[in-house]
Order: C-alpha cells, then sequence, then structure tokens
C-alpha cells in the first residue's frame, strides 16, 4: 500500500512538473510578445500621459445637445446587430451540421463546411466592411452584411463543435427506430443542442452591437458613423456624450441578453 501511494506522489510530482514547465513556457512567450510590442517601454508610455490628460480635459463636459439626431443612428445600429446576428444564425445552423464530425454526409463535404467556417471568420469585420461599402454603398446594409458574414464563422463552428458533443444515446435510439438522417439530427440531435444554440447566438448578438456601432465608422451607419463625424472635426466633447450614449446602450442590451439567457435554461 505504501509503495502505491509512493508511487501515486511521484506520478502527481511528475505530472505538476510538466504543467509548470509548460506555464512557463507560455508565460515567456508572453512576455517575449509585450516586450516586443513595447509594453515595457515605460518612458515612451509615460511620455503619452500628458497628452491624454489633455484630450480627456477637452471632452469635458459631454455635450448632448445634438442628441436628439442620434435617435435614428443608435436605432441603425440596434437593427444592424440584429439583423446581421439573424443572418449568421440562419445560414450557420445547416452549415454547423455539415461542419460536426457526427453529422456531416462525407469527410468532403466536411472539409469544405470547416474550410468556409475558417475563411469567414478569419477576414475581419472591418474588412468586409469596407469592400461592401464600395460594393453596395453607404448605410446599414453593408454593416449587416459584414457583421452577418463574418459571425458565421464564430457562430457555426461553436454549434459545429456543440453538435460534436451530443449524447449519442437518443441517436443511436432514433437510428435503431428506423429513422432517416434528416429524421435523426431533428429528433436526435437537435434537441439536445437547442438550448446551446440560442445561448450562443444571444452572446453573439451582444457582441454585433459593440461591433456595429465600430462599423459605422467605415461608412456602414449607425452611431459609429456620428462618432467618427465628430472626431474628425475635433468635437470631443461630443465625442464623449457619444461614448456614454454607447455604454448605456451596450449596458442595456447585455441586461436584456442576461434575460434572454435565463428564459432559454
Amino acid at each position: 500500500m505504501e509503495n502505491t501511494f509512493d508511487e501515486f506522489l511521484i506520478k502527481r510530482r511528475h505530472e505538476w512538473n510538466n504543467t509548470a514547465i509548460k506555464f512557463s513556457l507560455v508565460m515567456l512567450g508572453v512576455l517575449l510578445c509585450s516586450y516586443y510590442v513595447g509594453l515595457f517601454d515605460i518612458s515612451r508610455l509615460s511620455d503619452g500621459v500628458p497628452s491624454l490628460i489633455s484630450l480627456m480635459g477637452e471632452m469635458i463636459p459631454p455635450d448632448f445637445s445634438q442628441a436628439k439626431d442620434w435617435i435614428k443612428p443608435l436605432l441603425d445600429t440596434v437593427a444592424m446587430s440584429i439583423a446581421g446576428t439573424a443572418l449568421a444564425v440562419t445560414i450557420s445552423i445547416p452549415l454547423a451540421f455539415l461542419a460536426a464530425h457526427n453529422t456531416t454526409p462525407n469527410a468532403m463535404v466536411y472539409r469544405v463546411a470547416r474550410g468556409t467556417l475558417n475563411t469567414l471568420r478569419a477576414v475581419p469585420e472591418l474588412i468586409m466592411g469596407i469592400l461592401f461599402v464600395a460594393a453596395v454603398g453607404f448605410g446599414a446594409l453593408p454593416g449587416v452584411l459584414a457583421l452577418g458574414l463574418h459571425s458565421i464563422g464564430m457562430v457555426g463552428k461553436f454549434f459545429a463543435e456543440a453538435i460534436e458533443h451530443v449524447d449519442e444515446a437518443p441517436v443511436e435510439a432514433a437510428r435503431a427506430a428506423g429513422a432517416t438522417p434528416l429524421q435523426v439530427i431533428m429528433h436526435g440531435v437537435f434537441p439536445q443542442v437547442l438550448p446551446q444554440m440560442a445561448d450562443i447566438s444571444v452572446y453573439r448578438w451582444e457582441y454585433n452591437f459593440r461591433a456595429s456601432t465600430v462599423m459605422g465608422m467605415v461608412g456602414a451607419g449607425g452611431i459609429g458613423f456620428e462618432l467618427m463625424g465628430s472626431l474628425r472635426i475635433m468635437q470631443y466633447q461630443d465625442v464623449s456624450a457619444i461614448l456614454l450614449v454607447i455604454l448605456v446602450m451596450v449596458t442595456l442590451v447585455d441586461s436584456f441578453s442576461g434575460y434572454l439567457r435565463k428564459r432559454f435554461k
């Protein structure tokens, strides 16, 4: 018994040593990257403090005199985030079933679906926004297309991983009952992943609302367009007011999404 306990201690010590080595290597990589980008350049950082303080002083007090003109851009931003998320979820659901090991028809379809998700996820929404503004013009539409297509890459990936981790018992029961592949998905897989899909969709809506404020800076409409206009003419009091409005809206969206997540549980 004592030898067994000693062997257990040696094994655990070996595991801890391996974990410590791996953690040290990761931290070394983090420190090297931080040094490379100048995060430890104290003199440079301290030189920027006076400019930052001066800029903050110019932003106070916030100027809400143009607040009524921001109502429509705010509504555009909310609508853009909802429409973009809906577009992403609609396309991600069938694509996720094709990109999951346990529901894809064959290996070729799996690789194509995974490659599509990787490609959409690799292109930042800002780049997509610029491309769609050039293609369809200014307004909320290019923002919706950019947010929706980029979101497919992330939402589809999370949906596919949820599908791959379903309990196989209901799936095997459906197959044993003679169900077709589509019926297996609808009755054996989909009910298991629906709560996770709903949760992921709500989280993605939160992200898309914040991202849609940035999309306006490239001409895709919304409150970000107003923010960029104030920055260009150096109306920093308007900038601070718009940022506060965005903060309030983000807080409201987060609170509402939290309520939705509780309802889906």
